[in-house]
């Protein structure tokens, strides 16, 4: 007989897929807008100004993300998302009345912030709150959320095309105030993480959460295990993640975080459009539109991906999208090659779509669906914050390279070239993924600590692991 899911569970389930959803519509919506404001500032849409303003939000998201451990640590799981619910209200809403090119950069730098305060605190309030036999499923959900924000800022901006450069633009980039205002209320009625009220010694205020978030769960014993695994401090100290026994598991976030972005994936999102243009796609509508195709086709990968998770495991699902995103760039690497001059043929078109739709598909299947779940389950409570924050600055670092200057190497190199380069890339990370990720499917937080404490390897209590 299942177990059903407590109510709570749900609530924070759909808190976290609407902060997803504000995510991804900030990554693709800026493709976007980024057609017409251009024109409206005067800019040339391939200058290192356009690059610089898209950029602005990955330098923002770099250093919310280092800051995020501390953040979260210090003030709270759950005030932390609230903090960034709000931010994007401000943010957003200042990149929308932007009057300039500077205040447009700004604006998306400290929205960027706010999204790399939410890379980790979401992900980890999710891990600490959520059933283990359903957190890897909802860290999935917070993907699939994002993919659909993708799907809707491509949408928006197909939508919005026609008003002229003059307003078109500024909604792309306003419309997500929206939702986050729509969901500060029932951010606010969410409970605090036991494991962070353990943290801080808040015991009685934990065992409150604990029986909110899990109340068929044994309370006494889940306590005293994340007690017992906090190791009697009272927070987690940075040094520890570079020493034995967790200077594993800090190599494995960070060249894990490295390999998501460096193989090119923002690159297809920020840039989608002007991609599809370099194949011979003539207008900015006809470019939105197939960017958009290829995220709707993208959706029900990470749909897939959700559905077998907890079943499959992580490795299976992470090794199979890394290896479908070889293929699709090597398939990016004959469109491009075999083009004749600045012609593309009919066939040549479609194979750069069915390479891009792969691209992403292998993408939202593996790295996009398991970063939010390794990051959360890397580290014991204390460190966890500061893990999140390794593994996702090393994520943004990559992300800066490929986003400040995909569009300049794409025009030095060409499509081939650099598509090729990505495929080296993600070769690399299969061999990385395979020699250093671990199976975690099924496992409590606390026993996957073990596994690092033990050198990498899994007791064998019970024929599963540390209890």
């Amino acid at each position: 007989m299942s177990v059903p899911i407590p109510r709570s569970a749900w609530v924070i389930a759909l808190s976290a897929a609407t902060l997803g959803i504000i995510y991804g519509y900030d990554g693709s919506n800026i493709a976007g807008a980024q057609l017409y404001f251009a024109d409206y500032f005067g800019l040339d849409g391939n200058s290192a100004a356009v690059e610089t303003i898209v950029t602005a939000t990955v330098y923002g998201e770099l250093v919310g993300a280092l800051a995020g451990g501390f953040i979260i640590n210090r003030f709270g799981r759950k005030p932390s998302i609230v903090a960034v619910a709000l931010g994007y209200v401000v943010f957003c809403l200042a990149s929308a009345f932007a009057v300039s090119p500077l205040m447009l950069g700004l604006s998306r730098a400290f929205l960027g912030f706010t999204i790399g305060v939410s890379l980790i605190a979401v992900p980890i309030f999710v891990a600490e709150s959520m059933p283990a036999r359903i957190r890897g499923a909802t860290l999935v959900a917070y993907q699939v959320a994002a993919v659909v924000g993708i799907i809707f800022g491509y949408l928006f901006a197909l939508a919005l095309s026609g008003l002229g450069a003059s307003v078109n633009w500024r909604l792309m980039l306003g419309l997500a105030a929206l939702p986050a205002i729509l969901l500060l209320p029932a951010l606010l009625r969410l409970p605090e993480t036991g494991r962070w009220l353990i943290l801080k010694g808040r015991d009685g205020e934990a065992r409150l959460s604990l029986a909110r978030t899990d109340p068929d769960g044994d309370i006494d014993a889940e306590i005293a295990t994340i007690r017992e695994s906090l190791g009697g401090e009272g927070g987690g100290r940075l040094r520890e993640m570079l020493q034995k026994p967790y200077l594993r598991a800090t190599v494995f976030v960070v060249g894990l975080g490295f390999f998501i972005q460096i193989t090119g994936i923002n690159a297809t999102i920020a840039y989608g459009p002007k991609i599809f243009q370099a194949m011979g796609v003539t207008t900015n509508s006809q470019s939105l539109l197939m960017a958009m195709l290829v995220q709707l086709i993208a959706l029900i990968a990470v749909l897939a991906s959700m559905s077998v998770v907890d079943r499959w495991g992580r490795r299976p699902i992470l090794l199979t999208g890394i290896s479908i995103m070889i293929v699709s760039q090597l398939a990016m690497v004959v469109t491009f090659a075999t083009q004749d001059g600045d012609t593309f043929t009919t066939g040549q078109v479609v194979l750069g779509f069915i390479g891009l739709a792969g691209i992403n598909i292998g993408f939202v299947f593996g790295f996009g669906a398991l970063v939010w779940v390794y990051s959360s389950e890397s580290f014991p409570a204390r460190l966890r914050g500061y893990g999140s924050s390794a593994m996702l600055g090393s994520d943004l670092l990559a992300n800066i390279i490929i986003v400040q200057f995909f569009l300049t190497v794409l025009n030095s190199i060409g499509g081939a070239w650099s598509f090729g380069m990505f495929a080296i890339l993600a070769g690399l990370a299969w061999i990385f993924v395979w020699r250093l990720a671990p199976e975690t499917r099924g496992r409590e937080l606390e026993e996957i600590q073990d596994y690092w404490v033990n050198g990498g390897r899994w007791s064998t209590t019970n024929g599963k692991g540390a209890q």
